[in-house]
């Protein structure tokens, strides 16, 4: 079955099913909807959990192996299977299929993974969990429902912030909801309960000096190559996966591939970044960036792109930090420069 996030809670307090998929590309709500089932398990007697993290060369016959001595031991087990590609193969696809077999009152199967492409959702391991357990597609939070999140997660810590202190604290995540998160409990720790004013977040709340894929985006498109290349260099010190990177850059290939059609389709630019939900603080860059480029610029790196998504997946022998370096010198040049 097809469980919504919103639901998952009340779900698991009627019944707790014998295995669940959760999905999606938003790590707070994907970590929060694991959290929740492993309350869930550990309310009805679930007192062990063995984590797999299928990375390539991942053993899949160790994995049946031991998930097969499970019931040689009298406590309960959750079994956590982690899928960084969403994509387990022939091999992977066929253990988790006889995994299932598996699972009933001592023994839970708790399998995460990115958000499936269509092939990875009609598998027939996929479909397996969704028909033994369920599945739960966790979507992220647009930007204009942020504020809302924002303000719904601070009142559920016992903050009663204003609009202004909620649009700054929104206007400063630009959409990182961990980033979100980490803020309104780092206010709730400093404020305790009550009021909490613009001021207050101006007080409370400093921007991170870190380096991140969102400011690496940033610099790309606003046409820094020196300032994107040095948040490169410093991600990858920080042991942060290419994958993440390249979401980051491909997520801003897309929306400015959008603008630049809709501009030469005829639309006024304003108009453009309005219907393609930039936020303001944002709109400056993301005009230079348009500005400097051609339509089809923006489609010759998202081609790069998704090479170099293949190369972080381990699916292809090129560079993945190489390529992320072509698209961010791609970005952050222009058509004119680069010609």
């Amino acid at each position: 079955m097809k469980i919504p996030a919103n639901q998952l809670s009340p779900s698991i307090q009627k019944s707790l099913l014998p295995c669940y998929l959760i999905t999606g590309d938003e790590p707070l709500l994907v970590m929060e909807a694991l959290d929740a089932i492993r309350a869930g398990a550990r309310r009805q007697g679930f007192t062990s959990r063995e984590l797999h993290v299928a990375t390539t060369g991942f053993d899949w016959a160790e994995l049946a192996g031991s998930s097969a001595n499970l019931s040689l031991f009298a406590e309960k087990r959750i079994v956590e299977l982690r899928l960084p590609t969403g994509k387990p193969g022939r091999q992977g696809g066929t253990s988790i299929i006889e995994l299932l077999h598996m699972t009933g009152d001592d023994f839970l199967l708790l399998i995460s993974a990115p958000k499936l492409d269509r092939s990875a959702a009609a598998s027939k391991w996929a479909k397996a969990v969704e028909s033994r357990g369920a599945l739960i597609q966790v979507w992220p939070v647009d930007l204009r429902e942020l504020p809302t999140w924002i303000s719904r997660r601070m009142r559920a810590v016992g903050l009663e912030p204003d609009k202004n202190a909620v649009r700054l604290i929104a206007d400063r995540v630009e959409g990182n909801l961990l980033a979100a998160d980490q803020e309104i409990q780092k206010l709730a720790l400093l404020m305790g309960e009550g009021q909490v004013t613009v001021d207050d977040v101006n007080k409370a709340v400093a921007d991170s000096s870190r380096y991140d894929v969102y400011k690496l985006a940033d610099a790309a498109v606003g046409g820094n190559a020196a300032r994107a290349l040095r948040i490169l260099d410093g991600v990858r010190a920080e042991g942060t996966e290419p994958v993440i990177v390249i979401w980051a850059l491909t997520r801003e290939l897309r929306v400015l591939g959008k603008l630049a059609d809709l501009v030469q389709s005829g639309t006024e630019l304003g108009s453009a970044l309005q219907k393609s939900g930039v936020w303001r603080n944002r709109q400056s860059i993301v005009r230079s960036c348009v500005a400097r480029h051609r339509a089809n610029d923006f489609y010759r790196l998202l081609k790069i792109s998704r090479r170099a998504d293949a190369a972080a997946k381990g699916q292809s022998g090129e560079n993945a930090w190489q390529l992320a370096t072509d698209i961010i010198l791609g970005l952050a040049v222009g058509s004119a420069k680069a010609a």
